[in-house]
């Protein structure tokens, strides 16, 4: 699954750099909702694909451009 994710990341990277932080947080508000499925249960030994997307550094190093651009964008 690690590998797939990353496969899939480096696949969507331009589109990470261009507009990656948007896109990051909108997912990130949608993994950590509070009426989600939980990315972790330890329980039934289950861990969801989101659990590898949200660990992974690749996307954070990919969102890392737009992300750094948002407090000016802010600014006006």
């Amino acid at each position: 699954m690690k590998v797939l994710v990353q496969l899939a990341v480096l696949v969507a990277s331009p589109v990470l750099l261009i507009a990656g932080a948007p896109i990051r947080r909108r997912y990130l508000r949608y993994v950590y909702r509070d009426e989600g499925p939980q990315i972790l249960d330890k329980e039934r030994g289950w861990v969801s694909a989101d659990y590898f997307v949200v660990t992974d550094p690749l996307p954070q190093w990919l969102c890392w451009p737009t992300e750094s651009l948002a407090p000016l964008e802010r600014r006006g």
